[in-house]
């Protein structure tokens, strides 16, 4: 009988019991997200063909890389070595201390910039649902503008209290939740798109994408797209801890290997289901959300059952992303003051609906509240969501997804500087690396350019 793996998680057991298609299955979770809803508008920017070969090529980049990042898992060896159990520890196990200092900032900004992000996005979500109903009760014509401030405040308000329980395992029901609630409204935006593309009876758009526009836009709105296409392939920060779930045999980093492509492939084929339907429905003018662009009306219940399933996924997620910012902060604070009663001091509050009670500390309630309160400000002065997450994707992509893994692999190889596939690998990186400055470039020249066109704190898609 195989001998089953134990692993510890904060002093408890657990038992790795991980298979392929549980990993991909983990894969696929992970990947797909709100990205999604930018797809069809990316497709639009870049054209019919430039469009599916950029989904294509994060495709294979990202499913290469995630090959190199699995062997990493274990060091000094893929098979025999210790565990890393994150992704830092794996760095830490192969690259410099001024890497594994790049690595933190690289993680930590990501993951408050998507915090950002998912802020604005469900903000977009509950201001098309109000919309959405007006359009239905007066008419397509009718004057349906809606101020985004007082939801974004309310989003903030409720993040605030979900950020008060100790940890994700305490909100795991939450995850669930926001899982299922992805693969809903990504299915309803495919079948909207695949419903209207068979109701125009033609296909549309262009080989070369949107026209009409000066070099310089269609410049930026493309490098825009292919930020947008990034982020929405961005899962790399959680690959160590899926592989921390598999079982010892066969070897983790082989059936890692299987589960990513099986994950990526299947992700490759929604995203270009996604985005091409997008395109073919509603050609150039595919809107940033496809959700909340108004290119459906109606029905209107299904539109704002798939906004509705993009607020309540972004409530999971938002924690998901928020999390290791409290720990590292937290860890931070109680090492500097540790005999603080500020810091060691736990309160207990009885909440009576639930029929529990909520343990904490007045650090936590301090800190975490003032990172949420951040947050959404910052989301109310930057309220652009194709921009921003363009700039997420492009911040993301080459640190966390290519170079790392890459440098990784490098050095668990031992491979020399001058040999054939030391130059193929850093000119991969370098590649990458030149396309995230340039959708930077892209992305923040959009956000400057919209700030001057658009008051701070309106919402805007």
């Amino acid at each position: 009988m195989e001998k089953m793996e134990i692993g510890h998680i904060e002093g408890r057991e657990y038992e790795r019991i991980g298979t392929v298609w549980t990993a991909s299955a983990h894969i696929v979770a992970a990947v797909i997200g709100s990205g999604v809803l930018a797809l069809a508008w990316s497709v639009a920017q870049l054209g019919w063909v430039a469009g599916p070969l950029a989904l294509t090529a994060f495709a294979i980049v990202t499913c290469y890389t995630s090959t190199l990042l699995a062997n990493a898992y274990r060091a000094p060896d893929p098979v025999t070595g210790s565990r890393n159990r994150t992704y830092m520890e794996a760095v830490r196990s192969y690259l410099s201390p001024r890497e594994v200092y790049m690595c933190a900032v690289a993680q930590y900004v990501n993951l408050w910039g998507t915090m950002v992000g998912y802020t604005i996005t469900a903000t977009i979500s509950m201001v098309a649902i109000k919309r959405a109903n007006c359009f239905h009760k007066f008419g397509h014509e009718a004057n349906c503008e809606a101020s985004g401030t007082l939801l974004m405040l309310l989003f903030g308000v409720i993040e605030l209290i979900l950020s008060q329980f100790p940890n994700l395992e305490k909100i795991t029901w939450l995850s669930v939740m926001a899982a299922i609630m992805s693969f809903a409204y990504s299915f309803i935006g495919l079948g909207l798109s695949i419903g209207k593309w068979i109701g125009n009876g033609f296909t549309k758009g262009d080989l070369i994408g949107t026209v009409g526009l000066s070099p310089a836009k269609k410049t930026w709105s493309s490098l825009q797209a292919l930020g947008n296409i990034a982020f929405a392939y961005t899962f790399a920060e959680v690959l160590i801890e899926i592989q921390d779930t598999l079982k010892p045999s066969p070897p983790e980093n082989v059936t890692m290997k299987k589960a990513t492509f099986y994950g990526i492939g299947a992700t490759t084929m929604f995203y270009l289901s996604l985005g091409c339907a997008g395109y073919a429905a509603f050609g150039n003018n595919a809107p940033g959300n496809i959700l909340t662009g108004f290119g459906f009306y109606e029905p209107f219940w299904l539109v704002d059952i798939g906004n509705l399933c993009v607020i309540l996924h972004l409530f999971g997620a938002y924690q998901v992303y928020a999390q290791p910012i409290f720990a590292a902060v937290e860890r931070q604070v109680a090492a500097k003051w540790p005999d603080a009663k500020f810091i060691n001091r736990v309160h207990t509050l009885n909440v009576p609906l639930f029929n529990s009670t909520l343990s904490f500390t007045l650090s936590k309630l301090t800190f975490r509240s003032i990172i949420v309160l951040v947050t959404t400000l910052v989301a109310m002065l930057v309220p652009f969501f194709n921009a921003v997450l363009g700039l997420l994707g492009a911040f993301s992509f080459w640190p966390l997804t290519v170079y790392f893994p890459i440098s990784m692999h490098i050095a668990q190889e031992k491979i020399g500087r001058g040999m054939p596939k030391w130059f193929f690998l850093h000119g991969l990186s370098i590649f990458c690396l030149m396309i995230s400055i340039a959708v930077s470039i892209g992305s923040v020249v959009d956000i400057a350019s919209s700030l001057k066109m658009s008051a701070p704190f309106k919402t805007i898609g």
